[in-house]
């Protein structure tokens, strides 16, 4: 960078020294600026293979992993003849019928206190003290959570509040009702074996109106029981889970309700439709980028080209050299590439060859297609795309009559896709592992920008205080050519 140094010249000889020597150091100054603006650009291009990375990386350990295990297509679906049972079904699930009855839901242990009252008959609030209801500072409550023992010892400025906040530190849920004048205790989790019990302490019990003889109100903690296919399962919670399915409790029923499973056809169409979704909104934005157009009039601007222009003319200007950051990019094009062969192959289950044509699944034609958009997918019958959406469905179709073979197909298509991505981001002396770029080499070089920009300003800085110094030394002897003719001036004067 230029030099810090305060200097003065022209002030003898009136000469813009300035300007001149701006003029003798133009082509290094110019140097300097095409490496700063090589650099912006080098650090502009890093982030745009990162944003694209981050996308293609995201569909490979996504959508694309998922669908290489035969998990994504073992989808089930249980329906219920009553709103009292609702199943999600497990991959595992057996097809057919069941019966089922539920018998009992999970309930909490609950008390419902009495009616209490100061020793002194007057309102109790809050801030009462819980000795003022004539209970011995010193009494201790023990009680039981979920089968673990508890203590609360009262103290002498223990208010109800005090109170409560202890029995919640225990474990429990408790307040003070100060309209109602009663406390309600509840167990925090539903099911026999998550219920409390009062276990000492029993005046003060009385006096906090929390006993059966003062008029509380106690509901016992109880499991959930559910019948299915004649066996009997309990639960603390209204959860049951069964073989793989989730059954849920949502009220006690006399009769018999039947749960039917089957394939999750919907599921299964709607695991690979969301697949391609991603995989074009992916393969478009990479065909975008690499058949941007050239910004090759579009300069690097300086700080000065910068400043007789507006924001919104520096925006524009430095957004067609963005958007051309990745075009034609050997990079971009391998993974396309690689990504492209992968989905145009001919699968091979039980000796017979199959594309994702025969699923009705396929590209438009090159014509047709956006130029952006020709390698992307389309599935017949989808009613989400315009295009495709009054073919016949040939996907859903196989779905519901060789889901084997649908899972076979994609499995296979999806493994393929896999490990070609996973070649391209594999690591090398240039690349880290998950990145489609050189992010390595791209990296060196912005560090390398660095040094050269070092570079060149010290050569620019030195020639500037060379031509200052040379300016100098001229200005020095006109100021003493003219000190010599004014002594000269003076002597024929006197």
């Amino acid at each position: 960078m230029a030099s810090n140094k305060i200097r003065m010249s022209g002030m003898v000889s009136g000469m813009d020294t300035e300007s001149l020597i701006t003029a003798l150091t133009s082509s290094k100054k110019t140097k300097v600026d095409n490496a700063k603006g090589e650099q912006k650009k080098l650090s502009w291009k890093q982030d745009a293979w990162k944003s694209m990375n981050s996308k293609i990386y995201g569909l490979f350990s996504g959508k694309l992993t998922a669908m290489r295990f035969s998990t994504a297509y073992n989808k089930k679906v249980t329906t219920s003849s009553s709103s009292a049972i609702s199943v999600v079904a497990g991959e595992d699930a057996a097809e057919g019928t069941m019966s089922a009855k539920v018998n009992a839901l999970a309930k909490a242990g609950y008390i419902t206190g009495a009616e209490i009252k100061a020793a002194d008959g007057s309102k109790v609030t809050q801030d009462t003290k819980v000795t003022d209801l004539g209970i011995t500072a010193g009494t201790k409550l023990t009680f039981d959570v979920a089968g673990e023992p508890k203590e609360i010892e009262i103290t002498d400025d223990m208010t109800m509040y005090g109170l409560t906040s202890k029995l919640k530190e225990a474990g429990l849920n408790a307040s003070f009702d100060v309209e109602n004048k009663r406390m309600f205790i509840s167990a925090k989790e539903t099911g026999v074996a998550n219920d409390f019990k009062f276990t000492g302490g029993d005046l003060a019990l009385k006096k906090l109106g929390l006993t059966a003889n003062s008029g509380a109100t106690r509901i016992k903690g109880s499991d959930a029981e559910l019948e299915l296919n004649g066996v009997t399962f309990k639960s603390a919670t209204n959860t049951f889970k069964i073989n793989g399915s989730t059954y849920t409790a949502n009220a006690v029923t006399d009769e018999t309700i039947t749960l039917s499973t089957s394939k999750d056809t919907s599921a299964v169409y709607d695991t690979i439709k969301n697949f391609f979704n991603e995989y074009n909104d992916t393969i478009n934005a990479m065909t975008k980028s690499y058949n941007a157009e050239s910004a090759s009039k579009y300069q690097m601007l300086t700080d000065e080209m910068k400043d007789v222009m507006s924001e919104k003319e520096v925006e524009e200007w430095e957004g067609k050299i963005k958007d051309s950051l990745l075009r034609k990019d050997s990079s971009l094009n391998n993974i396309m590439n690689a990504m492209k062969d992968v989905m145009s192959q001919a699968i091979e289950i039980d000796g017979k060859k199959y594309t994702l044509a025969d699923f009705g699944i396929d590209k438009q034609s090159y014509l047709n297609a956006d130029a952006n958009e020709r390698y992307s997918y389309h599935i017949y019958g989808n009613k989400d795309d315009e295009v495709y959406a009054g073919k016949s469905d040939k996907l859903q179709k196989a779905i519901s009559e060789d889901p084997e073979l649908v899972s076979k197909f994609f499995q296979e298509l999806s493994n393929k896709l896999y490990e070609s991505m996973n070649q391209q981001m594999r690591s090398t002396e240039y690349s880290s592992a998950y990145k489609v770029y050189e992010d390595k080499k791209m990296q060196s070089d912005y560090n390398n920008y660095t040094k050269k920009i070092a570079d060149l300003e010290a050569k620019l800085t030195e020639a500037e205080d060379r031509y200052y110094k040379q300016f100098g030394n001229m200005e020095k002897m006109l100021n003493q050519m003219n000190s010599s003719s004014s002594s000269i001036s003076a002597l024929f004067n006197m």
